[in-house]
């Protein structure tokens, strides 16, 4: 009997993580970016982005346009902010004219959508040049 009193509390746990996940993964982010991006190791055009997560763990995200021209996936490391977000936003690193994808916050949540650092960007840190963190906000669709 008291084995049988751990499946179900391990099941209901794990059922729990997986509504979760699912409602995170049938919502999308959309922002206008009002300039061109480096994202997944690719420079991206200004315009109109949703993201959205596309497996259950919430480890990879779709990065695409508006108007459907370009779709790229992600690798992403779910992190727990101090404090919960107040909008949904997409943050970029920027340094001189370039701009990368860094994360997507959710509103009042603390979970954060932390980007791989690409290529170029680990060598302009390489470089010791200085950047900064520039936040978009977004909206949930």
């Amino acid at each position: 009997m008291k084995h049988a009193s751990w499946i179900v509390v391990v099941a209901l746990m794990a059922l729990s993580g997986m509504a979760t996940a699912q409602l995170a993964s049938g919502s999308r982010v959309v922002a206008q970016v009002p300039f061109g991006f480096v994202v997944a190791n690719k420079v991206v055009p200004a315009g109109q982005y949703e993201v959205q997560t596309c497996t259950a763990d919430g480890k990879t995200l779709i990065i695409r346009n508006a108007s459907g021209n370009l779709g790229l996936f992600s690798s992403s490391t779910r992190t727990e902010a101090k404090q919960p977000a107040s909008q949904y936003a997409m943050v970029f690193k920027h340094y001189g004219d370039l701009y990368f994808l860094s994360g997507i916050k959710l509103k009042d949540s603390k979970v954060v959508y932390r980007l791989p650092e690409s290529r170029a960007e680990a060598e302009l840190k390489a470089q010791n040049r200085a950047g900064t963190e520039e936040i978009l906000l977004a909206v949930r669709e």
